[in-house]
């Protein structure tokens, strides 16, 4: 009757021919329901609009890469510098530039302040190209199965948990609510933290969400001590 109804109400007022007001009222109807329930697809499209978008790892200058400092127009002031053991590297002109830690984006603007602020050059362009990357690896010693060093690619990065399920994860007396990570900073001096990783790996609520996302970086240290019985 309600179906009846809605046609009348329709094809009344259009005073068309049967067939075509026929195609009319399909349409309108179609129009209606499609209208009334929206396709789950528009649904997934808000939730994945907000996931969060995954960081790029941006690769930081260490000690002993070979750089290519290229400064435009300037081709005798060009070099091909390693980054020393203090984290510098001497260019002609200027002398001890601690780059070791920043970006190749940062290291060219520090170069570029520099020469400038030594009134050497007045609107230096400063281009550097990692030409060989120092060799980057971590070590993880104590109560591990596979205590050793382990190689890192420049573009990946690796998590605390990673490096444990490298290593083979604990022995069973390691204290794995207690594992030290050691960093050495750019000025030579060290840091070390500890992360509760055991309980990442056995998926207890009262984990802290950075212990499970530390990204390792080149030279860390991870020593997992042993429990106390």
């Amino acid at each position: 009757m309600e179906c009846r109804s809605l046609i009348t109400l329709v094809a009344e007022p259009m005073k068309l021919r049967p067939g075509l007001s026929l195609v009319c009222i399909l349409g309108v109807l179609c129009f209606l329901g499609f209208s009334a329930y929206p396709t789950p697809l528009r649904a997934e499209s808000a939730q994945a609009g907000k996931a969060p978008a995954k960081q790029a790892i941006v690769y930081k200058i260490r000690t002993g890469d070979k750089l290519s400092v290229r400064i435009f127009q300037e081709d005798e002031l060009s070099s091909q510098p390693r980054v020393d053991s203090k984290g510098t590297i001497n260019l002609p002109l200027i002398q001890e530039n601690r780059i070791s830690g920043m970006t190749v984006n940062e290291a060219e603007r520090f170069i570029e302040a520099t020469y400038r602020e030594g009134r050497f050059l007045r609107n230096p362009q400063v281009t550097i190209i990692v030409e060989e990357f120092a060799p980057q690896q971590v070590t993880i010693g104590g109560q591990v199965k596979l205590p050793a060093r382990y190689p890192l690619v420049a573009d990946q990065a690796m998590s605390l948990l990673d490096l444990v399920g490298k290593a083979g994860g604990f022995t069973d007396t390691a204290r794995g609510t207690a594992v030290r990570v050691t960093r050495i900073l750019p000025d030579g001096s060290t840091f070390t933290q500890i992360f509760d990783v055991e309980s990442i790996l056995r998926g207890r609520k009262d984990a802290r969400a950075e212990d499970s996302s530390l990204v390792l970086e080149p030279g860390d240290i991870v020593f997992v001590p042993e429990r106390i019985i």
